[in-house]
């Protein structure tokens, strides 16, 4: 369970990860060696997984993103082990959630434009085997998009 401090040093490392330790420890009210101590082992207990930096997708030249609902044809551990690995491998590919309900899976996607996307499936979603159905949502708006935990 992760303690209250280390909530409020996640949620400020959430809105700004550039920041240094001493304001990092100064927004939450710790001493800089308790700041450091605490980030470091939230590092090392793999509650910190990384640092990145936030970019617009279409702004970077990335116009299409699109919402896939997968199903398998089998779910024996050979083709749901072999579909995980290949998707888990693609860039394109900037989430991937095994779900309940009507699909398998749903990806996230991003491409170019509507021929990256259409060579996305024909070169490689549609040559996966044991796919049943893909199904595509392409995004229109997106209306919020966040990787923030609501400490």
């Amino acid at each position: 369970m992760i303690e209250k401090q280390d909530e409020h040093i996640l949620a400020q490392l959430q809105r700004e990860g550039r920041t240094t330790n001493q304001q990092l420890a100064d927004d939450v009210g710790m001493s800089t060696s308790a700041c450091w101590r605490r980030v470091r082992t939230l590092e090392e207990t793999g509650v910190i997984t990384g640092y990145a930096a936030l970019v617009d997708r279409e702004k970077a030249g990335f116009a299409t993103s699109a919402i896939l609902h997968v199903s398998l044809e089998r779910h024996d551990a050979k083709f749901v082990d072999e579909f995980v690995s290949r998707v888990t491998a693609r860039a394109e590919v900037l989430e991937c959630f095994a779900t309940t309900g009507d699909a398998d899976y749903h990806l996230r996607v991003v491409v170019r434009d509507m021929h990256a996307y259409n060579e996305f499936l024909d070169q490689f979603m549609f040559r996966l085997p044991g796919i049943r159905t893909v199904r595509t949502n392409v995004v229109l708006k997106e209306i919020k998009t966040s990787v923030a935990l609501p400490f």
